[in-house]
């Protein structure tokens, strides 16, 4: 049956983009390029520019990205303007655990990053907009329009896309061809900031702790709209923002064991029985959800990671084989969460309940843990 969410009694903050008309308030303005490859490295993004406003309230944000706008106004206090770029290929997926490699070559040709009037006209733009700095999180266009404009610029990666495209085993030579274009503008950043995990760690760069975004609200708060009572196990399905098609959903309805939310598993919110399906944009901050839950069940993806680290939980991750990020992921994830391997086709057939009761059994133990948002934001900040 379809689900109504009220905000009665959720206090996650309504956010709307700044109108440009208050733009004159703000005294340092910066612009961030964010790839669109899923929704994770907006989640970091977001996190460290939330991080900088709340240090330095009249920072002002120019976000350039095709990552949608709802998600930046979910993510952040009203300090950005929204402009909607394609300004990245990073991969081609399939699904959000396969690739395309073929596409991504195809796509790759046509880069923003190659295009030298591309790159003119956003450098323009950026100086009428009085930009002091560019942020980019693995968008190498970014730091080529800041080198045009003469302007610093802050890589934040935990992966760059030379090192992700290198290291395909039997990459052909047209990847390896952009691999070696795309590593020199990466390497002409003014300031490289890699954040805990780290795929390939570079010794001049500055190392952060994981980087993820705090709740807007109290877990009790998250539960209440939900209809989700306060001692019941929940767990969170995340596959990141790429749809997936949840197999085997029907086998979780009637169970006993847990609730169940899935954010992205229907277009409109639905209860049935103990699953709760949600629209990805359904007025529930993500990482409310992260912090409410005993444990989540997904990709094995950095922000999801990074979140689930600082909340706490426990971590059923289902790991992408031919993605090099994802060994390392694992590895770190196996050292510093409660957490358990699931396959993809245990994943897929929807049983996968019965793997996970040991997680739910853990007491969950919330600890204060470094963000390193924070400590990323002051770095940024300092270099002003």
């Amino acid at each position: 049956m379809p689900v109504r969410l009220t905000k009665a009694s959720y206090h996650g903050r309504a956010r709307q983009p700044l109108q440009r008309s208050c733009r004159l308030l703000f005294v340092t303005t910066l612009a961030v390029f964010v790839t669109p490859h899923g929704f994770g490295h907006a989640a970091r993004a977001s996190a460290i520019m939330a991080a900088m406003h709340h240090r330095s309230p009249d920072v002002h944000f120019e976000i350039f990205t095709d990552v949608p706008r709802w998600f930046f106004s979910e993510s952040l206090p009203p300090c950005f303007t929204y402009h909607r770029m394609a300004c990245d290929v990073g991969l081609v997926q399939r699904s959000p655990l396969e690739e395309d490699l073929e596409r991504t070559i195809a796509r790759l040709e046509d880069s923003p990053v190659y295009d030298s009037d591309a790159i003119d006209r956003v450098a323009r733009r950026l100086e009428r907009l009085h930009c002091r700095l560019v942020i980019a999180d693995i968008a190498p266009f970014g730091i080529a329009v800041a080198e045009r404009l003469g302007t610093s610029s802050v890589l934040v990666e935990n992966f760059t896309w030379d090192w992700i495209y290198s290291a395909y085993s039997g990459a052909s030579e047209g990847l390896l061809h952009h691999a070696r274009q795309l590593a020199t503008v990466f390497a002409g950043a003014n300031l490289r900031l890699q954040t805990e995990p780290v795929c390939s760690p570079v010794p001049t760069a500055t190392l952060v702790p994981p980087v993820g975004r705090v709740p807007h609200s109290a877990k009790a708060d998250v539960r209440h709209l939900l209809e989700i009572p306060q001692d019941d196990s929940m767990i969170l399905l995340s596959m990141g923002g790429i749809r997936w098609d949840y197999g085997g959903l029907s086998e979780l309805e009637n169970q006993d064991q847990a609730w169940i939310v899935v954010p992205g598993g229907s277009r409109v919110a639905r209860r049935r029985g103990r699953l709760i399906l949600l629209p990805f944009h359904a007025g529930v901050f993500h990482p409310d959800l992260v912090f409410a839950a005993d444990l989540v069940v997904g990709k094995l993806g950095y922000s999801t990671v990074a979140e689930i680290y600082l909340a706490g939980v426990a971590y059923g991750y289902i790991a992408r084989p031919e993605f090099p990020e994802s060994p390392v992921l694992k590895t770190w994830v196996e050292q510093h969460l409660t957490a358990l391997e699931i396959d993809e086709d245990t994943f897929r057939r929807g049983d996968w309940l019965a793997r996970v009761g040991p997680l739910l059994a853990v007491p969950h133990r919330p600890c204060e843990r470094v963000n390193g948002a924070d400590t990323a934001g002051k770095v940024i900040l300092d270099l002003l």
